[in-house]
């Protein structure tokens, strides 16, 4: 799969809120994830890390909607645009997000993806 290929498979997936099957179909054994925030969260690697990253982040949000824009993609990379409507559980602040999220994809397999908030 070219990287227009993997990036127009995943964002429909995106789109249809299959967003967890969406990295299950694409993500690289070897993932690696980096968010915009110190600490040890800030990068997870490796499938399993990653689903326990996501497995906590559904935990902590009660998602409302997300709209997916995009793909924007530019040689092995492409880009994705999240407009999130959320509650933090914990606290019960609702609130809107603008999030950026760019993956590298390698052998028809998404290697790393990169928030931007």
């Amino acid at each position: 799969m070219t990287t227009q290929d993997v990036a127009d498979a995943f964002t429909a997936m995106c789109k249809a809120g299959l967003l967890d099957e969406a990295g299950a179909k694409f993500w690289a054994e070897t993932i690696r994830s980096i968010e915009n925030m110190p600490g040890p969260g800030a990068v997870a690697e490796g499938l399993a890390a990653l689903k326990a990253k996501a497995d906590w982040w559904y935990g902590a949000h009660e998602v409302h909607s997300v709209v997916t824009h995009g793909p924007y993609v530019n040689g092995d990379q492409f880009a994705l645009r999240f407009d999130m409507d959320l509650t933090n559980k914990e606290t019960g602040v609702r609130t809107q997000s603008d999030e950026v999220a760019l993956y590298t994809v390698r052998e028809g397999k998404i290697i790393e993806e990169r928030f931007f908030y």
